[in-house]
């Protein structure tokens, strides 16, 4: 998957928590926020003296971000409910980066649509 499809994945699955995601689309994901995001407040401090576009940027992709976080996150066997570690101060952002760079579970886990429960 290139950078181009992994973003274009990412806004058409908006707030699609089911699935899977694999690394190099939520990598992707994290480059293209963290690159617009930095260009978007370059720009902001420049012409606006603040971090009024970045801010904006910022809070229309949350809800794709936190979607392609927990597809991740399905993609290595782990609930969407582990980015709450999110708030426990370094030991929690840790663990999310262990559970983001590992290789994805080969072949069907239980967040498989197929897979789902009846």
């Amino acid at each position: 998957m290139g950078f181009q499809e992994a973003v274009s994945t990412c806004f058409s699955k908006y707030v699609d928590f089911e699935g899977r995601a694999s690394r190099p689309e939520y990598w992707f994901w994290v480059l293209f926020v963290f690159v617009v995001g930095l260009v978007l407040r370059l720009i902001g401090l420049l012409a606006f003296g603040g971090f009024v576009l970045s801010g904006l940027f910022h809070l229309a992709v949350l809800l794709p971000g936190l979607a392609v976080a927990a597809r991740r996150l399905h993609d290595v066997d782990r609930s969407g409910w582990f980015l709450l570690l999110a708030f426990i101060p370094i030991v929690g952002w840790l663990v999310l980066l262990y559970f983001m760079v590992q290789p994805g579970t080969p072949g069907p886990n239980r967040y498989d649509g197929a897979m789902m429960p009846a």
